[in-house]
């Protein structure tokens, strides 16, 4: 069975690109986000193996979705993915229990070491 993943990104560009990765490795988009408020709403009606979150959004950010996304499931999986000057708010998704990152502008072969990493455990 493939493994099913929420895209969160505010930019429909990065999400398209996010979801050609992914379904080129095998793996099933069950959803899209375009911020932390619809990312928490979709996890939670979706329940996907894995979500990909950026982490500057309007309205609700990544680190406020992911902590929603962690209080209603703990062993959520999540990668962020954000740009590069964002180190700081990096380290706090890690320490929020983002399980992986993965910095903007990114190379493919980093989001499918990352997401097989995450999805094998």
């Amino acid at each position: 069975m493939a493994t099913r993943v929420l895209v969160v990104d505010d930019a429909k560009f990065m999400r398209h690109m996010l979801k050609n990765i992914l379904t080129d490795i095998g793996w099933e988009v069950v959803g899209e986000a375009a911020d932390g408020n619809e990312a928490a709403e979709q996890y939670k009606s979706l329940k996907p193996d894995v979500v990909t979150m950026d982490i500057v959004m309007p309205n609700a950010s990544g680190l406020d979705a992911l902590k929603e996304i962690r209080a209603f499931d703990p062993d959520a999986k999540v990668v962020m993915i954000s740009a590069i000057d964002q180190r700081e708010p990096l380290m706090d998704a890690l320490r929020l229990g983002a399980v992986d990152y993965v910095v903007k502008p990114f190379e493919r072969d980093r989001v499918e070491e990352a997401l097989h990493r995450v999805a094998a455990g």
